[in-house]
């Protein structure tokens, strides 16, 4: 564990009862369980670091391995029909695989972020920070820190109100005599000094990010988003370009926010009595413990999984029981309350697109296909506004790729990271032919998991892309699903 620039860093762990969580079996079919909530949370404080000359940081020694990935670029193809195959490299296991260590960086007081990296011992190479989706964190990453952690500095971390960088103290306490054993946080008449302008927005979470490059990355970074990561990503690219290098979306949902901004719409957004801020009011507290009861249930968490990912064979095990501990936290609730009703970012989607493009930052676009959230239409919207994107639609795969299919992510990434590093020397996956760049191609990308080979289905789509034609194609794909009855 590393402790980053903090004198009394703060992580609350929550210690669930063996008891209360059974066997989840195996891929998206978990059985069904019953989750005793656990009653009492455990609060660890970690200190900083008694030696003077270590700058306030705690470290703890790790392996580390790296391996030449050269060839596995290359990979093995053949052609099948019109469909060419190309085997590529699986998932390391073992000691094939990258360390990865832990840290705690103290942004603010009571503000402390959680992180985790991998292959920093490759001082020469450019360093890759992954931004998770809403409701999950580190841990959706852990394929990636583990496998490209081999050649390159792999960061991921926790944004603030979510994961493991909840709040380690109650931003608005109740009464003595408000209290019960299963309180949640945040629910208190009056928040602490340092929750006076606490909101969980895409704007604190923009500048926990830029701060976090800054302060303890130490230069500037390839970012990789997946959903409301993806536009965390482009929205620091759009506001801090100097520090981004290049931006790769992973499904990133195109709209963060409901409530207007107040710096890009002052008077609207005083229409508006609270904004996400603490404490909450009583009627936000009444509707926040109604719609948390259920969207925590194991059961809602499940069916939301099975949502996301296409492939139901994934085992999805470990997610499933890193959101539930995430749930058990007693300032999850309040937290969500305020991530729901935070403004909007200063600027939208597009437009942090359009100034990303301005300012020459590179763009790869990584989507599944079977997301049934942010749908392909989104990700060929991207592509019109930046043709020169490289877009590669992935199938089977749904909401989360880097967790479904970490496989053809990584290979993915490998290949747009030696693009961009070589400024275009070394081509792109799949355009070897340049003919491709205009129309595009598709391939079957193949791959040995615990022993089985998986085959996925990747189309890189050309310059010339019609919406029309796109959307056209996808009702013709959804028109024997459509019934219709005439009386």
């Amino acid at each position: 564990m590393e402790v980053v620039s903090s004198s009394h860093s703060c992580l609350a762990f929550h210690q669930t009862p063996t008891s209360a969580r059974r066997s989840l079996g195996t891929g998206l079919g978990l059985r069904h369980t019953k989750f005793a909530r656990p009653r009492k949370s455990a609060v660890l404080c970690v200190g900083r670091a008694s030696n003077p000359g270590d700058s306030g940081k705690l470290h703890v020694s790790r392996s580390f391995d790296v391996s030449d990935v050269d060839a596995a670029l290359q990979g093995i193809s053949k052609k099948v029909g019109q469909i060419e195959k190309v085997s590529i490299p699986g998932l390391p296991e073992g000691p094939d695989s990258s360390q990865i260590s832990t840290g705690l960086w103290e942004w603010k007081p009571k503000l402390t972020v959680y992180y985790e990296k991998s292959g920093t011992k490759n001082s020469k190479a450019p360093a890759v920070l992954f931004l998770p989706g809403f409701g999950v964190g580190t841990f959706h990453f852990e394929k990636q820190l583990m496998d490209l952690g081999r050649d390159y500095k792999v960061w991921t971390m926790d944004f603030l109100g979510q994961g493991m960088s909840l709040a380690c103290e109650d931003p608005a306490p109740k009464a003595m005599a408000e209290e019960d054993e299963e309180s949640y946080w945040g629910f208190g008449q009056d928040s602490q000094p340092w929750a006076d302008e606490l909101v969980y927005s895409v704007d604190l979470w923009r500048d926990q990010v830029q701060h976090f490059i800054e302060e303890v990355i130490g230069e500037p970074v390839y970012i990789v988003g997946n959903s409301l990561g993806g536009f965390v990503a482009l929205y620091l690219a759009a506001s801090s370009p100097h520090l981004v290098k290049g931006v790769t979306l992973l499904n990133a949902t195109p709209f963060w926010g409901f409530l207007p901004n107040p710096a890009r719409s002052p008077r609207l957004s005083k229409i508006f009595p609270w904004a996400g801020t603490f404490p909450l009011p009583s009627v936000v507290r009444k509707l926040t413990e109604t719609v948390w009861q259920k969207i925590s249930d194991p059961r809602s968490i499940q069916k939301i999984l099975r949502q996301v990912y296409a492939d139901h064979s994934t085992n999805v095990d470990k997610v499933f029981s890193r959101i539930i501990e995430t749930t058990e936290h007693p300032a999850a609730a309040a937290s969500f309350a305020s991530i729901m009703f935070a403004p909007m970012g200063q600027i939208s989607f597009q437009e942090a697109l359009s100034r990303c493009q301005r300012q020459d930052i590179p763009i790869s676009l990584m989507y599944g296909k079977e997301d049934p959230w942010v749908t392909p239409y989104w990700g060929i919207r991207v592509k019109q506004q930046v043709p020169e994107a490289p877009y590669y639609e992935i199938s089977p795969a749904g909401h989360c790729p880097h967790d479904e299919v970490p496989e053809v992510i990584n290979y993915l990434l490998r290949g747009w990271l030696k693009n961009v590093e070589s400024e275009g020397s070394v081509d792109l996956p799949f355009l070897e032919d340049s003919s491709f760049q205009e129309h595009g191609v598709s391939k079957e990308l193949e791959f040995v998991r615990t022993g089985s080979k998986k085959s996925v289905s990747v189309r890189l789509f050309g310059s010339q892309i019609s919406l029309w034609s796109q959307l056209s194609s996808f009702l013709k794909r959804h028109a024997s699903n459509i019934r219709v009855v005439s009386r």
